[in-house]
């Protein structure tokens, strides 16, 4: 289990974010058209897992917003805004933002995901959606970056993240 902060009061997830090196976990999540995906969908690719607890809420909305620009510039790198909102709410976000450089996705059928990269908010007020993290894969879905953020409600390192890609 690793710990986060919410507004500064501790609170736990249901483990800990995948280790560099190994191969991420495969998973099922929902799209804005409420068709499944899973890393199958985007083999070849590098793949930014920018993982959220609701797109609806400022810090959330910001680091979509910031991935959408940098994803403009990353070829051959696919970004997935993971949450636990419903597709509509994602699709009606990426719609008024003007959002079409990310691919956002849904647990909405199945918490498997959260679970299975150790991001499932255990306790707080949070609990049953996600922490807020950063996964990026290589192309063959290795590990290759992992952020758990220390504060829920503050952004992630986007440089430090996006560096990794530039090797």
């Amino acid at each position: 289990m690793a710990k986060t902060l919410l507004m500064g009061n501790p609170v736990t997830t249901n483990g800990d974010l995948p280790a560099l090196s190994t191969s991420a976990p495969d998973f099922i999540l929902v799209d804005a058209e409420l068709k499944n995906h899973s890393l199958k969908d985007y083999a070849g690719k590098r793949k930014i897992l920018s993982i959220v607890p609701s797109i609806d809420t400022a810090v959330c909305s910001l680091s979509t917003k910031k991935f959408n620009e940098s994803a403009k510039n990353l070829p051959g790198t696919v970004v997935l805004v993971i949450s636990a909102d419903l597709p509509f709410a994602q699709k009606r976000f990426c719609g008024a933002e003007n959002i079409k450089e990310v691919i956002t996705l849904s647990m909405m059928r199945s918490k498997d995901f959260a679970k299975d990269y150790g991001v499932l908010l255990i306790d707080g007020p949070l609990a049953g959606i996600c922490a807020r993290a950063i996964v990026i894969l290589d192309e063959n879905n290795k590990v290759i970056y992992t952020e758990l953020c220390k504060e829920i409600s503050q952004e992630p390192n986007y440089e430090k993240a996006l560096q990794v890609l530039s090797v």
